[in-house]
């Protein structure tokens, strides 16, 4: 059983980067959420600015554990607890040099293929404010 990281209530796997963003199933994807902070009005799925941020954690996560500009196959699927065979046809489109894939190549694939910064937290209350 899975407990809530915001209230500690039983909880399930939320994926931060969603599959249909082109998440993967990976523990640095999940976040344990209940109910009412998982689809709620101040979870993810209906708060932007939590969703952002979420994705922005899980970024800074990425950028410190791969502490290497490159890696090989082998490394990401013990490092990042990837299933092989998934992670084979997710990083198939990946340009492999001599190294082996570039850190910063592996961090924009498994962020749905977008890479998020602070500004998009701003621009979110800009908007807010103006909606207000």
């Amino acid at each position: 059983m899975y407990k809530c990281e915001v209230c500690s209530r039983q909880a399930d796997i939320h994926h931060i980067v969603h599959k249909n963003e082109g998440g993967l199933d990976f523990p640095l994807n999940y976040k344990y959420l209940c109910p009412e902070h998982h689809r709620g009005k101040q979870g993810p799925h209906r708060n932007s600015k939590i969703d952002i941020e979420y994705k922005l954690e899980m970024q800074e996560k990425l950028r410190n554990i791969l502490n290497k500009n490159f890696y090989t196959m082998e490394e990401l699927i013990i490092i990042l607890e990837l299933n092989k065979t998934r992670a084979k046809k997710f990083f198939k489109d990946l340009k492999l040099f001599k190294e082996g894939y570039k850190k910063e190549d592996i961090i924009y694939r498994l962020m749905g293929r977008k890479i998020y910064d602070e500004q998009m937290l701003e621009d979110y209350y800009e908007i807010m404010v103006v909606l207000i």
